[in-house]
C-alpha cells in the first residue's frame, strides 16, 4: 500500500470502500468533502438497518472463546487502514466467524446474486476479522426487499479486487480534486448526491458528454425557513418543535423536522437549547434587522472542502475578472428580459441599451469599466422601472412611484420592498454558498469588505432582476400590497407587519417556483437554481468545467 503520509487518516470507514466501489466520485464527495444529503433510498437504509444498530452479544477473542451471535461489533486494521462495524457477526460449530451485511434492497440479477459494491464490503470485513485472528472463509449478504441470503465466499478474485479498491481509494483521497463524474450512467438517478456532484450538468459542460442533462436534481426538501417578525418575540425549542411565544402567548409551534431556516428579524429572543439544536441539525439561523438588512448567521461548523475554499482564495487574489463579467453580463440581459415581458409600452431606446450595454459587459477589461457599465445600465433599466408597474395600481400621493433607486432609508415603497426581497435573496445565497464549501465573504466582483458577503452579493446580481424585482412588481400589480402596508416617518418609508408578511410570501412563492434551465432544459425551482449555480461556480473554480455560466432567461 503506498505511504501516504499525513495526507490520509490511518483508518478510513470499511463502509467507505463500498461507495468507492460504486463511484469513486461518490466517496471523494462524502468522505473527503464530508457533503452528504439524504433521499428515499438512505432512509429506507437506516430504518432496515435499525435492527443491527444496537450493540449485543459477546465478542471474546478467537483465544478467549467461540462467538455465538453479536450484533453491531467495531472492529480495525492499521494495516489495512481500515476501520468498520460488522452488522450482525455469526459464530460456526467449526470455530469460523460469519459476517453478515444488512441490505434493503433485492439481490442481485447476476450469477453472483450481489453487486461488486456489495460483495466487496463483506469482504472488506472478512479481512478485518482475519487481521484480528478469526477465522473467517465467507459472509452474507441478507437483502431486506426479497428476504433473502446470499453467501459470498471470500475467494482470491474478490480479495485481490478488494485490497485494489482499498489502494486507490487512498491514492484518490489524497487528492485535492474530486474524480470526474460518471458518464450517462444508470447509477446517477438513485444516488442521494446527485444534486451535489450534477454529474450530467458538468460533464455537458466540460464537453465530456455531448447529450443533454437528464433531469437528475432532485426535487426540492420539504423543510421551509421559518421567519418570525413579532418583535419581542421568544423563540424556543419544546419536544422536537420550534415554539414561538410573546409574553406567555403561544404564536406558533413548528415541527423543527420542517425548518430549513430560523430568520429572526429585529428584537427577536432565541434560546441557547434551540440554537445549539438547530445547529447540530445543520439548519443556518439568520439575523436581520428590524428594516430587513441582513446581518449576520449562525450555523454548525463550516465545510470540510478546503481546496474549495483555497482555489475560491487563489482566484480572487488574481482579480476574479471573468467570473465578474459573466454574471454582470447576466444581469444585464435578466434586467433586459423582464423589462421586456413586463413594460407596458416596451421602451425601445432602453432595450437597445441594456442589449448593447450586456455586450460592452461580456468585454469589459477592467472593473472600472466593468463597474461603468454597471452603472449605466442600473441608470437605464431603474429609469424606466415605472413603466411595469400598473398605473391603476398607484395610491393618492402617488405611493407607488418610482423615481429611481434610493435607500438608507428608501423613500418610497418600491425602494423599500426592493431593499427587504433583497436582503432576502443574499440571505438565501449566503446559507446555501456556506453549505457547499465557500466562504460567503470573500467574492470576486463585490470587493470583500467587514461584515459584507461578497460572494453571495456576486451571485445575487444575476438573480436580482428574475427573483427580487418580479417579486416586487408581482406584489404591486397583483394588488397583494397596499398603503396600509407601509409606515412613512421622517421621509423614511418602511414596511408593517403585514407588509412584511406579503413580502415574505411572495419571496417564497417566487423561489418554490419553476424555470425552465436555459442551458440544460430541465425546469426546476429557482431555490433549486440557486444552489445550482453555486455548484457550477465551485466546479468552475475546482476546474471540472472550463468557465462560470450565469443563469439567463429568454
Amino acid at each position: 500500500m503506498t505511504d501516504l503520509g499525513d495526507i490520509v487518516p490511518d483508518l478510513v470507514p470499511a463502509r467507505m470502500v463500498n461507495e468507492f466501489s460504486y463511484c469513486p466520485r461518490l466517496f471523494f464527495l462524502e468522505w473527503v468533502d464530508a457533503q452528504f444529503a439524504d433521499n428515499d433510498d438512505t432512509v429506507e437504509g437506516r430504518w432496515q438497518h435499525r435492527a443491527v444498530d444496537e450493540q449485543a452479544g459477546a465478542v471474546p477473542l478467537p483465544e478467549e472463546g467461540i462467538i455465538k451471535v453479536a450484533r453491531s461489533v467495531a472492529v480495525s486494521s492499521t494495516s489495512l487502514g481500515l476501520i468498520g462495524v460488522v452488522d450482525l457477526l455469526e459464530g460456526t460449530d467449526e470455530g469460523e466467524v460469519v459476517p453478515v451485511d444488512t441490505k434493503k434492497g433485492l439481490v442481485a440479477p447476476t450469477p453472483e446474486m450481489a453487486w461488486e459494491p456489495d460483495r466487496v464490503q463483506v469482504c472488506v470485513q472478512g479481512l478485518l476479522l482475519r487481521e484480528n485472528g478469526y477465522q473467517c472463509t465467507h459472509g452474507v449478504l441478507w437483502f431486506a426487499g426479497s428476504r433473502q441470503r446470499v453467501i459470498v465466499s471470500f475467494d482470491d478474485v474478490l480479495v485481490k479486487r478488494t485490497l485494489e479498491l482499498v489502494g486507490e481509494l487512498r491514492q484518490v483521497a489524497a487528492s485535492s480534486v474530486a474524480p470526474a463524474p460518471l458518464v450517462d450512467s444508470r447509477k446517477c438517478p438513485r444516488c442521494s448526491l446527485v444534486g451535489i456532484c450534477l454529474p450530467d450538468e458538468v460533464n455537458m459542460l466540460s464537453a465530456r458528454n455531448e447529450t443533454m442533462p437528464r433531469r437528475l436534481v432532485p426535487r426540492d426538501p420539504a423543510p421551509r425557513p421559518l421567519y418570525v417578525t413579532q418583535q419581542g418575540a421568544f423563540v424556543s425549542k419544546e419536544h422536537g418543535r420550534i415554539e414561538i411565544r410573546k409574553d406567555k402567548d403561544k404564536l406558533d409551534s413548528v415541527r423543527m423536522l420542517d425548518v430549513s431556516q430560523l430568520c429572526l428579524y429585529g428584537n427577536i429572543q432565541v434560546s441557547s437549547q434551540l440554537v445549539r439544536e438547530l445547529l447540530t441539525r445543520e439548519i443556518p439561523i439568520c439575523w436581520f434587522s428590524f428594516g430587513g438588512w441582513f446581518t449576520g448567521m449562525a450555523t454548525g461548523l463550516p465545510g470540510r472542502n478546503v481546496e474549495l475554499r483555497r482555489r475560491q482564495v487563489i482566484v480572487a487574489a488574481q482579480g476574479g475578472l471573468d467570473i465578474a463579467r459573466r454574471i454582470v453580463t447576466g444581469k444585464i440581459h435578466n434586467s433586459h428580459t423582464l423589462l421586456r415581458r413586463n413594460s407596458k409600452n416596451r421602451p425601445k431606446e432602453a432595450l437597445d441599451q441594456l442589449k448593447n450595454l450586456a455586450t460592452e459587459a461580456g468585454e469589459a477589461d477592467s472593473f472600472q469599466r466593468l463597474l461603468g457599465i454597471e452603472g449605466a445600465a442600473a441608470r437605464t433599466y431603474f429609469g424606466v422601472f415605472s413603466t411595469m408597474l400598473r398605473e391603476d395600481k398607484a395610491m393618492p400621493g402617488g405611493i407607488f412611484t418610482f423615481e429611481g433607486r434610493n435607500r438608507r432609508p428608501p423613500t418610497d415603497p418600491i425602494n423599500c420592498m426592493l431593499g427587504y426581497v433583497y436582503g432576502l435573496l443574499v440571505k438565501e445565497l449566503t446559507a446555501t454558498a456556506f453549505a457547499i464549501g465557500f466562504d460567503p465573504y470573500l467574492g470576486f466582483y463585490h470587493r470583500p469588505r467587514f461584515g459584507r458577503p461578497a460572494l453571495a452579493l456576486d451571485l445575487a446580481e444575476e438573480f436580482r432582476p428574475i427573483v427580487a424585482e418580479s417579486v416586487v412588481i408581482n406584489l404591486v400589480n397583483n394588488g397583494e400590497v397596499s398603503a396600509e402596508d407601509f409606515v412613512v416617518r421622517a421621509g423614511g418609508v418602511m414596511l408593517t407587519p403585514s407588509g412584511k408578511t406579503a413580502v415574505i410570501r411572495g419571496y417564497e412563492r417566487r423561489l418554490a417556483g419553476e424555470l425552465t434551465h436555459p442551458v440544460f432544459g430541465y425546469r426546476a425551482t429557482y431555490r433549486r437554481i440557486l444552489e445550482v449555480q453555486l455548484r457550477l461556480l465551485a466546479a468552475h473554480l475546482l476546474g471540472e468545467i472550463p468557465e462560470y455560466i450565469p443563469i439567463v432567461t429568454r
